[in-house]
Parts: structure tokens; sequence; C-alpha cells
């Protein structure tokens, strides 16, 4: 079985390498010497991942069970590198499939306890698909937005009603007394008074016809909340079997159980993950790491927020545990050094991965934030490398700086961070106060027929389904942003973005809702863009703001990089 591939299986042989900083680290203690292992992310696995996306992305039977994806880039002992590639779990019920590493040894001996046990979780799985995808569920929402859609016209009405009412108070309190008056007012009180009827004998019928169908409807959900309980009983009592049955190797030569890795309790799915997988085949094959990525592929499950071709780390509760033994016998990586920097003010784009500094001065610093690299550090481990924490190590204040804003992790451009409270407080009121002008540009995966225009939407953050946004007329905050079209490139736009307020995703979503442009950003794959590129064609191009000490404008601006 052909498990080692070739540069060219997965990236065109012209591409061009860059080794700056690596996005993340997969890292771990040494058991024995407690010594700090590292493996890194670099900007060529990730590249040799976009290739192996651009081969899932051909096959629909790859996006409907969506799972991790790895790759591993090893080195041969004659000195040649060589690519593996691994699934997490299994691939449409295989658990060895050509092509891809096979899984931790210890399976065969429970191959008839999973084969059972995948049968009643796959029908489990088959009823929870039925019971999600009732009629009753989309007759829910059809009625819903409908309804929404007549209270909202509804309101609009009442609104211009009551606008009139009150020109017309006062024009007769101006030209009318005594009965004739008490007449006329009372004649507008009664039109208000019938208008809140007809409210809410809509809001009656609403819940007349909606309430059935929301009975149903959470009854269904308990009864997913039950199958999904029975799955995770017949998950774990398959997974006991196979942790005592599960042995992985490290470069040290060592091999240990899972249960002996960890005593204190196994996740389900312990061993399943691709990182383990391509680690102890390296190890048990003589091959040297030298680079690793994930990254999620296909559709994401209710109680998971992956998105579809995004980077991930080492899960926190199967993989991280482990790292430390499957690295051991590794030497650790020297950290990339952080790019050099100069004062003053200049602009260029970042290589992927760099963070390019464009002013400093020693009140603040500005700079250009490559698409990939978060802001400020999160809140899991995979989540600490960001503009900030880099700055952090790189200056002698980094501990006292503090990002002013932020942008989207995969958002690229102007980041402005202040060094020192009072010089924050004066930038954040400046960006409250709506007194910070900012351009963005962006790559929309269609053509626009408008040439211009302005998007006034209300954006609300869903908390059982972060980080999506989505507008809601009830829930929403007022979000309002400026457009122009740029240009038309092939089957693309270049739009120029001027955002009023400053919302979550807010230019995402203005560009995806069909009550805005209907056109996703290239790349955009949270909000169903489905074409495989790089990054997300957004660009945080220009800042103007006003000096908080010397109180001159500065501009800002650095080149679109796509």
């Amino acid at each position: 079985m052909v498990v080692l591939h070739r540069f060219s299986d997965f990236i065109d042989s012209n591409f061009a390498i860059n080794n700056s900083f690596p996005r993340y680290y997969y890292e771990g203690c040494c058991p024995q010497s407690a010594a700090r292992l590292k493996l890194p992310r670099t900007p060529i696995s990730e590249a040799i991942a976009h290739g192996l996306m651009q081969y899932l992305a051909k096959d629909d039977c790859y996006a409907r069970e969506g799972k991790m994806y790895g790759v591993l880039l090893v080195e041969l002992p004659n000195g040649e590198q060589r690519i593996l590639k691994a699934f997490s779990g299994l691939l449409n019920g295989c658990s060895v499939v050509e092509g891809w590493v096979p899984p931790i040894p210890g399976r065969d001996e429970v191959a008839l306890a999973e084969a059972r046990t995948l049968t009643e979780l796959d029908a489990i799985k088959q009823e929870i698909l039925s019971l999600k995808q009732l009629c009753d569920r989309q007759q829910y929402e059809r009625l819903s937005r409908e309804f929404e859609q007549q209270l909202r016209a509804m309101s609009d009405r009442h609104r211009d009603c009551k606008h009139q009412r009150q020109e017309k108070r006062q024009q007769i309190c101006n030209t009318l007394t005594g009965a004739t008056l008490n007449i006329a007012l009372e004649q507008l009180d009664a039109e208000s008074r019938q208008q809140g009827i007809e409210r809410r004998q809509l809001k009656r019928q609403q819940n007349a016809i909606l309430q059935p169908l929301q009975e149903l409807i959470a009854a269904a959900d308990i009864r997913i909340r039950e199958l999904k309980q029975q799955r995770k009983v017949l998950s774990r009592q398959l997974q006991a079997q196979m942790h005592a049955a599960y042995s992985l190797s490290n470069f040290a030569g060592q091999s240990r159980s899972l249960q002996q890795l960890m005593p204190e309790g196994l996740p389900t799915g312990t061993g399943d993950c691709c990182a383990p997988k391509l680690l102890h085949y390296a190890a048990t094959h003589n091959l040297k790491p030298l680079a690793m990525a994930e990254f999620w592929w296909g559709a994401s499950s209710a109680n998971q927020d992956k998105i579809q071709g995004e980077f991930y780390g080492a899960c926190a509760e199967r993989c991280q545990p482990l790292m430390g033994f499957l690295l051991s016998g590794l030497k650790p990586n020297p950290p990339a050094p952080f790019p050099a920097r100069e004062g003053g003010v200049r602009s260029r784009s970042p290589d992927r991965g760099e963070v390019a500094f464009i002013y400093e001065d020693e009140w603040l610093i500005a700079v250009n934030k490559p698409a990939g690299l978060l802001s400020v550090p999160g809140r899991y481990r995979d989540r600490q490398d960001s503009v900030l924490s880099r700055l952090c190590h790189l200056l002698p204040d980094g501990m006292a700086i503090a990002a002013v804003h932020r942008l989207d992790r995969d958002t690229s451009g102007i980041l402005l961070l202040a060094r020192d409270r009072q010089t924050h407080r004066q930038l954040s009121q400046q960006f409250q106060q709506r007194q910070v002008h900012k351009v963005y540009e962006a790559l929309l995966s269609g053509l626009l027929r408008v040439e211009q225009g302005t998007i006034e939407l209300p954006l609300w953050g869903d908390p059982e389904n972060r980080p999506y946004q989505q507008v809601d007329w009830q829930r929403g905050k007022p979000s309002l942003t400026k457009f122009l079209v740029m240009a038309r490139e092939g089957d693309y736009t270049r739009v120029e973005f001027r955002p009023l307020t400053g919302r979550s995703h807010q230019l995402r979503v203005h560009a995806a809702d069909a009550r805005g442009l209907g056109v996703t950003i290239l790349g955009d794959r949270l909000y169903g863009c489905s074409a495989v590129t790089n990054r997300l064609h957004l660009h945080a191009r220009e800042l103007c703001l006003q000096h908080p000490r010397s109180a001159q404008t500065l501009e800002l601006q650095v080149k679109t990089p796509f």
C-alpha cells in the first residue's frame, strides 16, 4: 500500500517555499526529561494541506462526512522529503484506505465488537438525521419568515401612521377647540388603538399556527438528545475496548498503550485522530517529522464549530495529552525569527505568517496583520499565537501593549495597538464614537450588478452557533456599511467597503446575506463560499484617525495582497 507521497501529488513544482514564521506548534513535555518538544505547522505544510483539500473537493463523499484530515512532511533516512496523509476515525466506514496512513495497531483485536457497535451507531445516526430533517422544521421556518415579514411590514405601516397622527394632532390643536378638538383627538386615539389590536391579532395568529409546530419540533429534539446519549454510551464502551488494545510508539523507541498514557480516563476517539496516527507511523518507519498541518473538511455537526478548510491545532482532550510522549526522541525545533522592524511609517504586505510594522512611536503601533493570525490570543491552547503575543515577546514594553480593535483571524491588514492605558482609552473612544475612518478591500466570489450603495442590516450572534453571525430584526444590533465596486475580474468582483459600525463579521455577513450583496467574499467558508482558496479575500487597507498625543491626522495604508 502506497503511503509516502511526493510533493508533486499535492503542490505544483513551481511553488515557492516560504520559510516565514510557523503559524502554530504542536508541542508537549517529554515524560522523561521534561524538555519542551515542538513540531511546527509551517506555510509549506499548509500549502500541502491545501493541495489535499483540492483533492477532497473533487468528490462530494468527503464533504458529507465532516472530519479532521492531516498531512505530515517527513524526511527519509537518505535525506529525501515525502508526505504522509491521514484522516480521523473512519473514512466512509473503513479504517484502512489505500494511500492513507493506517490506524494505530490494536484495532484488529476489537474488530468484531467495532463492527457490531458501528451498525448500532449508524442506525442511531439515521434516526437523528430523519428527526433533524422533519418537514415540520421547514414549515416552521417558512411560516416564521412569513410572519416576520408581515410584522415588519405592519410595523413600518404603523410607524408611518403614527408620524401622520402626530402631525395631525399638532395641526388640530392649533386650529380646533372645545368639543370639536376632543372628537378629532379621540378619532386619532381610536386609530392608534385599532392598530394595536391589529398587531395583537397577528401575534395571536402567529402563536396559534407556530406553537403546535414548536411542540412537535421540541419532542423531536428530546428524542435526538436521547439518541445522542445512547450513541455516547455505545461509543465509550467501544473506545474502552480499543484503548486497552491500542499501542503508540515514539521516536525514542518506546511503546505504550493508550490506557498507560492516560490512566485517569480517555475521551471518546482518543488514538483515532490524525496527529497520533501520523506521528506513530513516522516513528515506526524511521521517518523524521519536519512539519504537520491538520484541517477540517465536510459538514460540521451540531456540537462542533469547525469550518471546512480551516486549520486547527491538537485537540485539547484527545491529542494534546499524548504529544509529549509522541514527540519524545525529537530534538526541539528552534523558534522562527520575528521579522525585522524599522521605526516611522512604512507600507508593505507581509509574507504569510509575518507581522510587518507600518507605524511605530512611543504611544502606539500599527502593524500589517497577515491572514490566518489572531489579533489577540484565544481561549484555548491552539489559539495562543497572535499579533499581541508576538509583540509581547518582541518588545521590551510588550506586556503593556493592548490591541485597540480587532481583525478577524482570516482578515489581513492594519491593526492598531496602544503602548499605555491612556493612549488605549483615547483611541478606543475614537472607535466607539465612529471617528476612525476605515477602508477594506475584498474580492467577492461572484459578479455584482450594482455599482455602489449602503447596506444596513441588524446583526446577531447566536450563542449556540459561535462565531456565526446572522441578520435578526428583533435581536440584532444596527450595522451600516457603504460599498463601491472597484473592478470586475472575470467571475469575481473587487469591492471597497467602508464600515460605519464595527460589528463582528459585519462585512462578511453584509456581503453574503441576500438582503445585502448576496455574494460571499472569496474564501469565506463560514458564510457559504465553496471555492477552495488559500485565504479569506478581505483586507483592512486604510485607517485614518487623530493621533492621541499630537492631535494630527494619522493616515495609514497598506497594499492589498490579493
